[in-house]
């Protein structure tokens, strides 16, 4: 009877050595972050499938298909748009901010610098300037057409060459006095070259020996002693002045060759010839004063940078390869003073405001 409780003992033995071993190892608690996002079944290592090759890219012209949407996966972020380069300056667009420095960016060149007219006196100038304005469309114009319509072209080169070489002498005088001797040689050198080897001047020989056309009067010379800034006057007939060029024409005037003519018939009819063949190359720029929403505007300003660059070009800008081409020619398109068919030593009166 006792044989039972014996095979008892074993297994009871058997099982307090169960209850006090110890227990498996726990794997560690994923963080928060992960556990909030949905996670996938494991899956057996040896049924995991191989990594697939990446796509390859769409063909040009056509339209890249996106992948097939996963439930629960953050939507994708839209794909940035190709950025174009930047496309270069249109001609109208430089244009633009040269003259006005408005709606430039950094690949455009920097604005010009163009002073403010100094015209307090615009009231009367623009009365004077409707004047002179109607002066030229009914009679200086049509005469100028006519002239270039009827003269040759070579003809009026020689006109031209034999106006601008009679003021040479009032040329090399102003130089002088404004410090440059050797400009001054070379318009007397330019003169008697001409005038001798040139036929009267109406041939230019100068040029081809390397003489330039300078042309200096005593506004220009009143600028360089001091009188730089001066307020603009249009002068009935003459046209743009500055208060120095008026007293400066009172200068010039004795010593200009067309005056000194005392038959009044010679003289009237070289200066009108002279007042014709300077209108005639003036013809080209009427387009530009047409389109013009303000002529007067236009041709003040231009006039005033014309006269600047004749003053200090010499001296300050001569290098400068942005100005204009028109402001770098040696011609100078100002009305003389013995042009305009008056008495010698005589000038109009200018009743000034």
């Amino acid at each position: 009877m006792w044989r039972r409780p014996l095979l008892l003992v074993p297994l009871i033995l058997a099982l307090a050595a169960c209850a006090h071993a110890p227990a498996p190892a726990r794997a560690p608690e994923a963080p928060a972050a992960v556990l909030g996002e949905a996670s996938a079944p494991e899956t057996p290592a040896a049924t995991v499938p191989a990594p697939e090759a990446p796509e390859a890219p769409a063909a040009a012209g056509t339209e890249a298909v996106p992948p097939p949407a996963i439930p629960g996966a953050p939507a994708a972020a839209p794909a940035a748009a190709p950025s174009e380069p930047d496309a270069a300056p249109t001609q109208a667009e430089l244009d633009y901010a040269a003259l006005y420095g408005e709606g430039a960016d950094s690949v455009l060149p920097a604005p010009a610098e163009i002073p403010a007219a100094y015209d307090p006196w615009e009231p009367f100038n623009r009365r004077v300037h409707r004047f002179n304005d109607t002066v030229d469309r009914h009679l200086a114009r049509p005469l100028a057409r006519a002239y270039v319509a009827v003269v040759p072209r070579p003809v009026r080169l020689g006109f031209g060459n034999f106006f601008g070489n009679l003021g040479q002498p009032v040329s090399a005088l102003n130089a002088l006095l404004q410090g440059k001797p050797k400009q001054a040689a070379q318009a007397l050198g330019r003169f008697t070259l001409n005038l001798t080897l040139g036929f009267g001047g109406f041939l230019d020989p100068a040029t081809s020996v390397g003489l330039p056309h300078r042309s200096e009067d005593f506004g220009q010379t009143l600028a360089v002693w001091g009188w730089k800034r001066s307020r603009y006057l249009e002068l009935p007939l003459f046209g743009p002045r500055t208060l120095r060029d008026v007293l400066g024409m009172a200068g010039d005037a004795p010593l200009a060759p067309l005056r000194q003519i005392e038959e009044d018939k010679a003289r009237v009819f070289l200066q009108g010839l002279q007042l014709v063949d300077l209108r005639a190359q003036l013809l080209a720029v009427d387009a530009m004063r047409e389109g013009a929403t303000d002529e007067y505007a236009l041709l003040r300003d231009a006039w005033l940078q014309r006269r600047d660059y004749q003053i200090f070009g010499d001296r300050t800008l001569e290098s400068d390869a942005s100005l204009p081409e028109y402001l770098r020619e040696d011609t100078d398109l100002t009305v003389p003073v013995d042009a305009i068919p008056v008495p010698p030593n005589e000038l109009p009166d200018i009743d000034l405001p």
